[in-house]
């Protein structure tokens, strides 16, 4: 698309405004985000654990993920990408929102501290391990003709097809699943605004905890990630724990992060009709 020199213009100012809020929130964010967690850490309790489960390679799981529940995702092999897509259990038409985690937390990486929002700006998921900060909150999952155009010797399974068949088994439908989320997809943009994928940053045992902030209805599809480069469908397993996650405690990073996180939960507090937990008022 050609741009007239007036919508040019408009497009710049845009991007100063932009840029201007970016600076201002980033400025008043009262913590810095950690490094990734090492692979040896953070060890579950095993009284804590409600129950396991292996995803195989292209398929999906669906679950129900009580407040203050957790899930571990583990890319046992190093290949796989997991997608997500969350509900809240009590109404389903408020979902899990990509644009606005981007958006209201000011950074598209996705990593420990950070919280994945619903469209109505509240926390649905906090992110409170992850070894690895590769992820995706951009590009999506993959299709029937994206898996097409790359593999040869399929048809194999893709996440969109996934997701609809996890909605219906959660009692919905296609008009239900929205853009996903996906772990272990190490998609970064370069200094000339395409995509790019950096293999390296994802590893053998590299795992991500997320844990409820409400009740949620929860779907997972291990399929591979429609950028990443390998000409030949993964034949790995995704391995799932769901645990009692800790009580939040008063400086809970996922809660105080960020001026924007602080507004979420008491977002969630209010909806919930509970006194806001962790964070300090």
């Amino acid at each position: 698309m050609i741009l007239t020199e007036e919508q040019k213009a408009e497009v710049a100012a845009h991007t100063r405004r932009y840029n201007e809020l970016k600076a201002a929130g980033q400025e008043h964010a009262p913590r810095a985000l950690p490094a990734p967690t090492a692979r040896d850490a953070a060890p579950i309790d095993a009284r804590a654990v409600i129950h396991r489960e292996t995803i195989p390679a292209g398929w999906y799981w669906t679950t129900r993920l009580d407040r203050g529940d957790a899930l571990r995702i583990v890319n046992v092999s190093g290949s796989s990408c997991v997608s997500l897509l969350a509900w809240n259990a009590a109404d389903p038409s408020e979902r899990l929102n990509h644009a606005d985690t981007i958006k209201v937390q000011w950074a598209a990486r996705l990593q420990k501290g950070r919280v994945l929002l619903s469209d109505m700006g509240r926390a649905l998921l906090g992110i409170t391990e992850d070894t690895s900060a590769a992820h995706d909150a951009v590009v999506g999952g993959s299709t029937a003709a994206t898996n097409a155009a790359k593999y040869v010797d399929g048809p194999f399974r893709n996440t969109r097809d996934n997701f609809i068949l996890a909605a219906s088994k959660l009692g919905l439908d296609r008009r239900d699943v929205h853009p996903c989320v996906s772990f272990f997809a190490p998609v970064a943009i370069d200094a000339e605004g395409k995509f790019v994928w950096f293999e390296q940053r994802r590893q053998k045992g590299d795992f991500v905890d997320l844990r409820a902030e409400m009740n949620l209805l929860i779907a997972l599809s291990n399929c591979p990630h429609p950028l990443d480069p390998a000409n030949t469908y993964p034949q790995a397993d995704v391995e799932i724990v769901r645990y009692r996650a800790p009580a939040p405690a008063s400086d809970d990073l996922c809660r105080t992060a960020t001026a924007e996180a602080v507004r979420a939960f008491e977002n969630n507090a209010m909806y919930l009709g509970q006194p806001l937990e962790g964070a300090a008022r």
